[in-house]
């Protein structure tokens, strides 16, 4: 019997998502501060001396992770504006696709990193760029999704205050499970950013 070996490359890389991965689980289970260097390596499955090779301390681990859930959080947005409909009811579809990615996982692990940046300038340094390109990613898709003409006064302003809204409503749902008080108020504003739009320019 012939096994097959997995080269070295590939199995770093594996490793590595490995501990991406549980990262990510424990700064959404435990917090930042819960989050430990030994925790993770328990939890990917990785030996202690591995993960430490790769990642001598905990911010070298969380900034790696910093870049993983950027992506995740790029593709996962990617993937649902994929399934939306068309025609009537896209709008209050793609308010309720934002304020679902906002509240997922994944942003709750950002927002733990968001907080301890604010007092760690190493970390900082690694989340402030990256943030500031999912920033710019969500608002071109976001404006791509709804069919914003930000060339018409006040639009680019709307969909500003759409994702701000959105995130607001991801943090409140970090406290306790918000999901109806959210559907409520984005079934709403999606009312409100389509009579916006349909306002012919000059009468708004």
């Amino acid at each position: 019997m012939t096994t097959t070996r997995v080269p070295q490359e590939e199995r770093t890389r594996v490793m590595r998502l490995r501990l991406m991965e549980a990262t990510v689980e424990l700064l959404v289970e435990r917090g930042f501060s819960g989050t430990t260097t030994t925790l993770v390596s328990e939890r990917a499955g990785v030996s202690r001396g591995a993960q430490l090779h790769h990642f001598p301390t905990k911010n070298d681990l969380v900034v790696a992770a910093v870049a993983h859930i950027t992506e995740i959080r790029g593709s996962e947005l990617e993937a649902a504006a994929a399934r939306l409909p068309q025609g009537p009811g896209r709008t209050e579809a793609v308010m309720h696709m934002l304020g679902e990615h906002f509240s997922s996982p994944v942003f709750t692990a950002a927002l733990e990193l968001w907080v301890a940046a604010r007092s760690d300038a190493t970390l900082l340094a690694a989340v402030a760029p990256l943030e500031q390109h999912v920033g710019r990613e969500t608002h071109r898709l976001t404006v791509e999704l709804l069919g914003a003409d930000e060339s018409r006064p006040g639009v680019r302003e709307l969909v500003q205050a759409t994702l701000d809204l959105v995130r607001g409503l991801g943090l409140a749902n970090t406290i306790s499970d918000d999901a109806a008080r959210r559907r409520r108020i984005l079934t709403e504003w999606a009312r409100t950013f389509d009579a916006a739009l349909a306002t012919p320019e000059g009468e708004a």
